[in-house]
């Protein structure tokens, strides 16, 4: 049996628009700007693990947070804050879900992520029919 970890990649903000189709200032070669990525690939599947679910995330400014309201007016009293955030230095950037044979090899991969900051990982709680 396996287990699932996410990995959360938590750095400073990136510019995340200068990658998009039509960018001014977009890189020529997206791949070479992501190829840390790729190696990492290559080391999770050598240690028999497997990447489940990755993701790159836009640049904070394309989110915020939301503390919900109250019984039924979660959405109606919810306060919304926009990004970036000034009091924040880092954000997640990005993540991996990967499932590992266990606990030490779940560490192993953790210090493999590609980050310009620092990674939290995390054990997925079961639910359903995997409890």
């Amino acid at each position: 049996m396996s287990d699932t970890y996410v990995f959360l990649i938590i750095e400073p903000d990136w510019n995340s628009d200068a990658y998009l189709p039509g960018a001014e200032t977009a890189p020529e070669d997206l791949g070479a700007s992501f190829a840390e990525h790729g190696v990492f690939a290559e080391a999770v599947a050598a240690l028999g693990a497997r990447i489940a679910e990755s993701h790159a995330l836009q640049q904070s400014r394309h989110g915020g947070t939301v503390t919900p309201g109250a019984g039924e007016r979660k959405v109606e009293d919810a306060v919304y804050t926009d990004g970036p955030f000034t009091d924040t230095t880092e954000v997640v950037t990005g993540f991996y879900t990967v499932e590992v044979a266990d606990e030490a090899m779940a560490r192993h991969v953790a210090a493999l992520v590609p980050t310009g900051g620092h990674i939290e990982w995390r054990k997925v709680f079961p639910m359903g029919g995997d409890a």
